[in-house]
Formats: structure tokens, sequence, C-alpha cells
């Protein structure tokens, strides 16, 4: 063979060269260990404070003194009721952004980086806000977020909501501050969908002191009472609270002439209204009569025209809003929920807009 002192010589380079490259390999190596071996034993003290089950993630570690982190418990996840919750907020969502052709399918991963929350305040504020459309960078989605929240905590602070979230809260996906606002904000605008009452939730509750975690379990309450809390928001009076309240000898006279009216209309299909609380509270005559004052036939297929459960009567009675407010209407003070409920005030207000709009229809 030939060239032996200079094959040697290249030898050695290559040598000193992959000696040079394994031991920078293995400081990076031993680096990384020490620094597991660091995260590790952080964890090993900490996590004897958390529930079981609890994961503790390495950001966790890392919080300032002082500083808090809020994070489900793992049972709370698996709740019927809090899943129960979660699916109607999503069928209402994917229902008021169909348009928009937005289809949520997880609210933790859809809804933390400010989109969806963007198209859904926009469509129930009929408020357009100035944001980028699309942002996949972190900062851009923070920048959204910030401007979403900004415009709804404007909105529902003056009315007592607690506000239970925050920019960080939402993009690092926690599902208790997401289904809060998604709350509020359905209850707020009087969704027509019926919320499952009574829904709590465990949350574990992480804060540093003294460089030590500290946890507990704390319940969160995410619903009540829907009707007592949406009855709260109705501060602003009517004729028919005075009525109702003050005058209630006068009732019958305008239930008299509201049936007369409905009748009217109603004859023209051998329909006949006696009482006004209980015919219109599954919708069917409510979306009858918008046909016959808007001089329209509305194909069967669009509602049930004999609904059994609550919600297909829910389902009609927001159809018949829709047929109002595509008549030049404005949106029913009302819920479909109360009218469903035989509520006679809320009744009488769907019905008192109708006669006053077309009072003098043939």
């Amino acid at each position: 063979m030939s060239g032996g002192p200079a094959a040697s010589a290249k030898m050695k380079k290559d040598e000193s060269f992959l000696g040079k490259l394994g031991g920078t390999l293995v400081r990076k190596m031993k680096s990384r260990e020490v620094s597991d071996l660091h995260e590790e034993g952080k964890n090993a003290i900490n996590a004897p404070l958390l529930p079981p089950g609890t994961d503790v993630h390495p950001e966790d570690t890392l919080l300032e003194e002082n500083a808090e982190r809020i994070m489900l418990d793992p049972t709370s996840r698996e709740n019927p009721k809090f899943k129960d919750l979660q699916k109607v907020l999503i069928d209402w969502i994917n229902s008021e952004l169909e348009d928009d052709r937005i289809i949520v399918k997880d609210l933790e991963e859809d809804c933390y980086d400010g989109q969806v929350l963007q198209k859904l305040f926009e469509k129930l504020s009929g408020r357009k806000l100035n944001i980028a459309e699309v942002t996949q960078s972190e900062i851009g989605q923070k920048q959204k977020l910030q401007t979403v929240l900004e415009a709804v905590n404007d909105l529902l602070r003056p009315h007592g909501w607690t506000i239970e979230w925050s920019v960080d809260s939402l993009h690092s996906k926690n599902l208790v501050s997401i289904v809060y606002l998604l709350v509020s904000l359905a209850m707020h605008f009087q969704a027509p969908i019926r919320l499952p009452e009574h829904v709590s939730v465990q949350v574990v509750m992480v804060k540093k002191r003294e460089g030590i975690l500290q946890s507990s379990l704390v319940t969160k309450e995410l619903t009540s009472t829907t009707d007592l809390r949406l009855f709260l928001l109705f501060t602003e009076r009517d004729a028919f609270d005075t009525l109702l309240d003050h005058a209630p000898d006068k009732l019958n006279v305008v239930k008299t002439s509201l049936i007369t009216f409905v009748n009217k209309q109603l004859n023209k299909l051998n329909l006949e209204v006696t009482e006004l609380e209980s015919q219109f509270a599954d919708g069917v005559y409510l979306i009858l009569l918008m046909g016959l004052l808007e001089d329209y036939f509305v194909p069967l297929y669009n509602f049930f025209l004999t609904p059994e459960s609550f919600e297909q009567k829910v389902h009609n009675v927001a159809f018949a809003f829709e047929l109002m407010q595509d008549g030049g209407l404005k949106k029913p003070k009302a819920r479909p929920e109360d009218v469903v409920n035989v509520n006679l005030k809320s009744t009488l207000r769907v019905l008192y807009n109708l006669f006053t709009n077309y009072k003098n229809s043939e």
C-alpha cells in the first residue's frame, strides 16, 4: 500500500476531529441529563402535594413565585354533565357559524387561538372586530385573543358577569376557562339552547410558595339554575310587566284582543286558539301564523308538525323567530325556551310584536 505517512497523518486528523465532535456531543448529552435530572427532582419534590392522577407539566415547575396555574381535575373531565355541557356548546357554536362553514369538534383544540371566538362574538353582537383573519404565530394568536376578550369583557362586565378567563388561560387550552366564557356568552345573548343545570367541576389550583408548589382542589360552578340567572338579566321593564304587576284586570282585555287577531288568520286553516300560553308553546301555530301573515307556505320539512320533545318544540319556536326576522321584525326579546315553558309574559311579547306589525293585515 502506498502513502503510509500521509495516510497516518490523515487518520490522526480524522480521529482528532471525531474526538472533538464526540466530546461536544458528550458535553451536550451531559448538560441535557443534568437538566432532565433537575426537572425530575423538582417533580419528585412537588408531585406528592398534587392530587392523584394529576399530570405535572414542566411549565408548572417554572411558575414565578406566588404565581398560580389552574388545571382541570381528571375525574371532572369524565363527568357526564360536563361532557353534556360541552356538546351543547359545540352544537350551538356550529349552528351560529354555519354560514361561515366553521365546524367545531373540540373546544380545547378549536377555541384556543381566537379564530372561532372572534367569529362567534361578531355573529352574536353584530359587531365587526378589526383583526387579521388568520394568524399562525403564537404572538398573532394572543393578539387576536386580546382584542376579542377586550370586546367581550367590555360587553359582559357591566352586566355583572365575573371574568373567569384570560388570554393566557384560553391560549393554553384551559377547558374550564373556555367553557366559562362560552356559557357567559350563551346566556348573555339568550342563546336558543338549554344548558345543563348545576354543572360543577373540580380544578387543581397550583401555586408556588417559597419555591415549592402547593396545590388544592377547588369546586367551580359552571352553570346554576339557568332560568334564574337569565331572569336576572331582564332588568328592562315593559308594558307587560306593568300589566301583570299592577293591572291584572286589563290583562284579559289584551289577551282577548290578541286571540281575536291570531284567530283571524288561523281560521283560514280551520284552526282556532283559545289559550295563548299553551297553544303556542310547541311553535307550530307560530310558524303557521307567520306563513299566513306573510302569505307563503312553510314547507313541512322545516319544522316538527307534531313535536314531542322539548328540543323539537324549541326548534319550532326558534324557526318561527327566524321567520319573523326574515319578515323585517326585530329579534324577539323572549327566548324560545320561555315560550315552550308556557311563560305567559314571553308569549304575550311575541304575539304583541306580531299584532303591532300586522294588525291591519287581511
